[in-house]
Parts: C-alpha cells; structure tokens; sequence
C-alpha cells in the first residue's frame, strides 16, 4: 500500500528564493537540453539521451557561463533530466505528443529533490 502526504508550506522570503532558483534552474536545464536534443536530431539525424545530457550538465557547470548552475544540488538538476528522457520515451513510443518547453508563467512549477531534503513540521 502507497501513502501519500500532501503539504502547505508558507516559506521564509530567504526559502521562497531557495525555492524559486531550484523551480528556474531544473526549467532552464530541461529546456536547455530540449533544445540541445532537438537541434542534434534535425542537424545529425541522431537521437541524444540521458547520458549523453548527464555528460554535457558536468561541463556545463564547470563554464563560467552558467556556473550559476551550482547553485542547487546537482540531484535536483539530473532529475530533470531524467524527466525529459522519459518525456521522450513517452513520445518515441506514442504515448504523448513531442516534449514542450516549460515556461515560468505556468501556474505549476515543480521540481524534485531525490536526496537531502528535510522538512521541520512545528
């Protein structure tokens, strides 16, 4: 049997932006690599997967560009790339249209945290 728990949090300002830069950064590498993915298959006619992303996220991280991406722990990072595999999984096996970019105006923006997480209940 599954348990499920469903919370409200009325987070701090300093939580609220914790939260948001873990919401902009998990959008920005799902789109990155939406993108990436996108232009590699028009370009070589190849597809790219998990792995191949996984690869590119570490090099990433390490340009000045985009080390802002440090930010957030890297498993919230890779889940989202793990969420865009399977987007394309979905997709290649015509169990859902071609993957879209998230926005941010979207009134649902999620992310998850696989490890490290710790909630204090008062």
């Amino acid at each position: 049997m599954l348990v499920t728990y469903k919370f409200r949090i009325y987070p701090t300002k300093e939580q609220e932006e914790k939260l948001n830069k873990h919401f902009g950064h998990t959008r920005f590498v799902y789109n990155f690599f939406l993108n990436y993915a996108t232009i590699i298959y028009k370009v070589m006619g190849r597809s790219t997967n998990y792995n191949e992303w996984a690869n590119i996220l570490v090099k990433l991280k390490k340009m000045d560009k985009y080390s802002w991406l440090n930010e957030v722990n890297s498993q919230t990072l890779q889940q989202s790339l793990k969420h865009l595999d399977q987007a394309f999984k979905n997709f290649y096996k015509k169990r859902a249209g071609y993957p879209q970019f998230k926005k941010k105006k979207f009134s649902r923006q999620t992310f998850c945290v696989p490890q490290h997480i710790q909630l204090y209940i008062k």
